[in-house]
């Protein structure tokens, strides 16, 4: 009996075929993900540390927006996350993140700017003389 007559032989091949290239291909895509995780990690470091832009406005986003290009990066290489996968489920999945992310994102910003304008160095130095 030949191969093609027998289909468990078919099917057993196939799969040796399918496991050897995926693996390589998921093995290439993690070692893509490591790299560009690991390279936008360093570019806000410099950004931060080498004092690039004059404005500490621009560098926060500049920082943020790598930050967010850098969860995409972790979704798409490491959760395999794709708008086909699953249904659909994975792009709702996706979007509800995004819209967390964006909330809290813009939530702790608002927090801190408004911090930083209602604590003025008057009003502590104010506040001292009073007691």
């Amino acid at each position: 009996m030949s191969a093609h007559q027998n289909p468990t032989l078919d099917q057993d091949d196939h799969h040796h075929e399918h496991d050897g290239g995926h693996g390589e291909i998921t093995l290439r895509g993690y070692m893509t993900g490591f790299v560009l995780a690991v390279i936008l990690t360093i570019i806000p470091f410099w950004l931060v540390m080498g004092n690039v832009f004059e404005s500490s406005g621009t560098t926060a986003l500049v920082v943020l927006g790598l930050g967010a290009v850098q969860m995409v990066v972790h979704m798409v290489y490491f959760l395999h996350m794709s708008p086909s996968a699953e249904g659909g489920w994975n792009l709702m999945a996706l979007i509800f993140t995004l819209i967390i992310v964006v909330i809290a994102l813009v939530g702790s910003l608002w927090v801190m700017y408004h911090l930083n304008t209602n604590m003025m160095p008057d009003m502590i130095h104010d506040m001292k003389n009073m007691f």
